[in-house]
């Protein structure tokens, strides 16, 4: 199993909490993610290949963040969202998370390291 995966992905990610639409399915209105959210996501899948065996332990990420303003809030969750499936079997498996927020107006990007969670640190 891989002990650790590093990554750089280009583009900014749009925060998935204000990143929603309302749309209509027949009479029921539902919300689903902006067109932003998912170009982004669509963007992930074509910069990351899929690891041959995914990581299934508990995790630990430490994700830098490179916005092109001050303006998006910091929210990882949908860089989380996107590498399922590519590097592990689902985003709950990040137990720990250590999120930074940066600025580069000529290359958004996020750069993130996932590694297995080691109990008993703290």
């Amino acid at each position: 199993m891989t002990n650790e995966v590093r990554l750089v992905v280009y583009g900014e990610p749009a925060s998935k909490a204000n990143s929603r639409k309302i749309v209509k399915f027949g009479n029921r209105p539902a919300s689903i993610k902006s067109d932003k959210a998912r170009a982004f996501e669509a963007s992930v899948k074509q910069q990351v290949h899929q690891l041959p065996r995914l990581m299934t332990e508990k995790l630990v990420a430490f994700i830098r963040i490179y916005y092109a303003s001050e303006r998006p809030d910091l929210d990882e969750s949908i860089i989380l969202d996107a590498l399922q499936g590519l590097i592990y079997r689902n985003d709950r498996q990040v137990r720990e998370k250590h999120v930074y927020h940066d600025i580069d107006r000529n290359n958004p990007r996020f750069e993130i390291v996932l590694r297995p969670l080691v109990k008993g640190l703290v």
